[in-house]
């Protein structure tokens, strides 16, 4: 068996190219240690720099779901909030009529009075119609105003189109309300059905006063309807905040994993490389001390 010729050159070499390695060792891991990250370039792991890429991309969905939800849940807030109010105001105007409606208790003047509440009534109902989330109108649709009905024809001026939230991968919610299928827009309004019961009160129809009792109750079942509704979407988009922020802190973990450095190990590697280092060097030194008096005695 021959054994290859060992020349100084080649055993210097060799030992340069150790210390050379070992100092990088060295530095790979001191620069883990100064970043925080084991990731600072995708040489450092391939593999691992692939899938945090894929991990970031996951994160930054489920983090505009999470702003998409708010804002959903923003909408409907002030959708659930509006239509408690219209509610109210209609069970008022119909508690008015039914006052009204009783003949032998009260006269003509009383019956003015209470036609005046029911004028102030329209005007908080087209107000609230008219009710906004970030200078947008909640009943309006895609309507690109300010105003879902306009105050002085109590028409709908809305753009009756749903406006919608992606709340999950392929999943969107309606934040809004149509406003024509719960206030109606012009003589078929409940602002006109208002108008009709002022109307009657002033003029003493009584015929008038018992078909706007009914108009108010069939109107007040529409917005209790329509606030369910809202109410059970405002659900749904809660729920997939929720997910969404279940998602986004899971997803959080797992690139914290893949990409933060370990603080106690890499201390541990630290100590372990700096060692190796410096008896690399003392070799290192040892084996190159012959001089070319060592090779001419």
């Amino acid at each position: 068996m021959s054994i290859g010729r060992v020349t100084q050159r080649m055993l210097t070499d060799n030992s340069l190219t150790s210390l050379q390695n070992g100092l990088a060792r060295l530095a790979k891991v001191q620069e883990q240690l100064s970043t925080g990250r084991v990731l600072n370039r995708p040489s450092d792991n391939p593999t691992d720099t692939t899938s945090a890429m894929r991990i970031r991309s996951s994160y930054a969905d489920q983090e505009q779901y999470v702003r998409n939800a708010d804002d959903g849940l923003g909408w409907l807030g002030q959708v659930d909030s509006a239509l408690g109010t219209a509610t109210d105001l209609v069970r008022k105007a119909r508690d008015l009529a039914l006052q009204g409606a009783n003949a032998g208790a009260m006269g003509q003047a009383a019956r003015d009075a209470i036609a005046t509440d029911v004028d102030q009534i329209k005007a908080s109902l087209l107000a609230t119609g008219n009710t906004t989330y970030l200078e947008r109108p909640v009943f309006g649709g895609v309507t690109s105003g300010r105003q879902a009905f306009d105050p002085t024809t109590q028409t709908y001026i809305g753009v009756a189109a749903p406006v919608s939230r992606r709340v999950a991968d392929g999943v969107s919610v309606r934040v809004d309300v149509d406003g024509e299928a719960v206030f109606g827009s012009g003589a078929s309004s409940v602002f006109a059905e208002l108008d009709a019961l002022s109307t009657a009160l002033r003029g003493n129809d009584s015929a008038a006063l018992s078909a706007s009792i009914d108009t108010l109750n069939t109107r007040m079942n529409t917005i209790t309807s329509a606030r369910t509704d809202a109410g059970a979407r405002y659900q749904r988009v809660e729920q997939a905040a929720q997910a969404a922020e279940s998602a986004r802190v899971s997803l959080s973990a797992s690139l914290s994993t893949l990409e933060n450095t370990d603080l106690a190990k890499a201390s541990v590697e630290l100590s372990l490389q700096e060692v190796a280092y410096q008896a690399s060097l003392a070799a290192t030194s040892r084996v190159l001390q012959p001089s070319l008096l060592d090779f001419l005695r």
